[in-house]
């Protein structure tokens, strides 16, 4: 746009160049008509000077009817010599049967008497008429302007043709004088060409100036710069039109920075709003959409903008952009991955003018992600503690409705009925327990005791307690061996031991309970820069990759039947989650499917000396 115009391509040139072809037009025709006229008029007055006194003709008629052909030359050549030849005309007088009589050539006398070639002589004396005609010479390149007039002797009524005078005089002077005249009426049209040029380019610049200047504001207005101002040279319209654009410029300016300051007030809040905005023209295409938007769609800015908001949000199939524009209600939208769940809540309203023209769409789109996994895990969890619950009442109920109609009377079916409703009994206080546990933890309401204590005495005596558990059942359904490993070094951590005991068992009973019999349970113990690290391995069938990301959710079981048989809640690893982020740790599992499991338990550790502990406890 503000490339630079080359000066035949400007208005100056433009102005000046109309002005030099109205005026070469003007001298032109007026040129033309002056030279024509030139033309005529000499020709004119050349041929008046080309005719012969009458006198003269009616003494060549005369001498031409004299019988004596000498005497009649000789009076005719007398004659030639009067007339006023001003043009240097060659003049012949030839008579009735074409021989030339006399001749005003000095230099070619020779010819008289002798018979005339001239078919235009010829001409005239056969045909009896006067001929008057141009000719022009190629090879000396000349004009000739040639009369050739009948001589003609009358007596009385009868009239005869005595001869004709020939006349042939050179037109070069006529057409000289003409040609200097046209030449110095050129030479003038010239110079004032050239002038009247200079002062049109004089004339065009003053003219345009202004125009030139208030281009220049307009390019600066355009970029963006509205500093300049252009300069009124007068009140005429130039003028008006200067004024003009300088209001123009300074309304210009403030509605920019009107605009700039709403502009920027709206990227500031689109920027940090933590919901997604699309907005779209009529035809359901974006036009503006932030990057939390973006983000949630996993798209970019230059990507999105331009497509329709029906591929943006993969609703294409299932809705027309006529549908959300007559019921723009609010949808529900999954886009959950394998690596990562999104579900977005999209809201539409119409972007309408007052005349109630819809010129567009905006989609605003909240997470509600955590909002659903709430509502779901909500959900599961009433489902299983009433289906929890519902199978030991089942049962309860069952054995007790068989005592109350005389089972009770069977010395050897009641206590087998009563210690089955006793264990049922206590798996439901034990799983109402734990959910008190859980629902004191979740509302920070559990009282946590901390003390330091030796990690390497607590993970033994829990430990030692298994290994007692197994010498002592004379019996036991399943064998299993515990290998230690742990560092040397005596590890204190500022824990809650009776907590902390319940998660060691709960690791420990699980990693029992899924291990074959025979099997290697496998504790660790060790320390890091700022970390103490426990881990209890089991020889097991694993957890499926599917289902670690769950598997410290509450109820949540891998195996429900073998679970259910072995007497498990469900929320022992729930509950150890717990314990160990309120002491600051973290808990994790390493699984392969059928190649057992390693759960992790990291807690912040920083070493002690034996003297800072006895300090302490004096």
């Amino acid at each position: 746009m503000n490339s630079k115009i080359k000066f035949f391509q400007s208005i100056h040139f433009k102005i000046a160049l109309v002005f030099a072809l109205l005026l070469l037009l003007t001298l032109e025709i007026v040129g033309a008509v002056f030279v024509r006229q030139l033309e005529r008029q000499n020709l004119n007055t050349f041929k008046a000077q080309q005719v012969v006194q009458t006198y003269i003709v009616n003494r060549f008629s005369d001498e031409l009817s004299t019988t004596s052909t000498t005497k009649a030359n000789k009076q005719i050549k007398s004659t030639l010599s009067e007339i006023n030849n001003t043009n240097n005309a060659q003049i012949r007088i030839i008579d009735n049967k074409g021989t030339i009589r006399g001749t005003n050539e000095v230099d070619n006398q020779g010819i008289v008497g002798q018979k005339t070639t001239d078919n235009n002589i010829k001409n005239a004396i056969y045909n009896n008429r006067d001929v008057v005609r141009t000719t022009y010479n190629s090879q000396n390149n000349s004009r000739y302007y040639t009369t050739i007039t009948r001589l003609i002797r009358t007596q009385g009524n009868n009239s005869e043709l005595v001869g004709v005078i020939y006349m042939r005089s050179s037109l070069d002077s006529v057409y000289q004088n003409i040609n200097q005249i046209t030449l110095i009426y050129f030479s003038a049209t010239f110079v004032a060409i050239i002038l009247g040029l200079v002062m049109a380019i004089i004339i065009s610049r003053a003219i345009t100036r202004p125009i030139d200047e208030m281009k220049k504001q307009t390019l600066r207005i355009a970029r963006g710069d509205y500093s300049g101002h252009v300069h009124v040279y007068g009140n005429d319209e130039l003028g008006q039109l200067a004024s003009a654009v300088n209001n123009l410029s300074v309304r210009v300016e403030e509605a920019q920075e009107s605009t700039e300051s709403e502009r920027r007030r709206l990227d500031s809040v689109m920027a940090h709003m933590t919901d997604g905005v699309i907005a779209t023209d009529r035809r359901g295409n974006v036009t503006i959409i932030n990057e939390t938007a973006t983000s949630f769609l996993d798209t970019d800015t230059d990507d999105a903008v331009g497509k329709s908001i029906l591929d943006l949000l993969a609703i294409r199939d299932d809705y027309t952009l006529r549908e959300l524009l007559e019921d723009p209600d609010d949808l529900v939208l999954d886009f959950s991955t394998k690596e990562h769940d999104l579900i977005l809540q999209a809201y539409f309203s119409l972007i309408q003018r007052e005349s109630g023209f819809i010129s567009g769409l905006v989609c605003v789109l909240h997470d509600v992600t955590e909002q659903q996994k709430i509502d779901q895990d909500r959900k599961e969890f009433v489902s299983n503690v009433s289906h929890e619950l519902r199978t030991p009442l089942t049962s309860v109920r069952a054995y007790i409705e068989s005592l109350s109609e005389g089972a009770w009377k069977d010395p050897k079916v009641a206590p087998q009925f009563l210690k089955v409703t006793q264990e049922e009994t206590d798996r439901m206080i034990r799983m109402i327990n734990d959910l008190l546990t859980l629902s004191r933890m979740d509302s920070g309401t559990q009282k946590v005791d901390l003390e330091m204590v030796n990690l390497n005495e607590l993970f033994n005596y829990v430990l030692d307690r298994f290994d007692m558990m197994l010498k002592q059942d004379d019996r036991p359904e399943k064998t299993y061996t515990i290998k230690r490993d742990f560092t040397k070094r005596d590890l204190w951590v500022e824990i809650d031991t009776d907590r902390f005991t319940q998660v060691l068992d709960n690791l420990m009973n699980n990693a029992i309970k899924y291990s074959p019999d025979g099997g290697v349970v496998t504790a660790r113990l060790l320390e890091t820069h700022n970390n103490v690290i426990l881990s209890v391995s089991d020889q097991g069938l694993g957890i499926p990759r599917a289902d670690i990301p769950r598997i410290f959710d509450r109820f949540y079981r891998v195996d429900k039947a073998r679970s259910r048989a072995q007497g498990g809640t469900g929320l022992g690893l729930a509950i150890s989650k717990e314990v160990v982020q309120m002491l600051g740790g973290r808990i994790w599992v390493d699984s392969r499917e059928g190649r057992g499991s390693t759960f992790y338990i990291s807690l912040p550790y920083k070493p002690y000396d034996e003297e800072d502990l006895w300090d302490e406890d004096n």
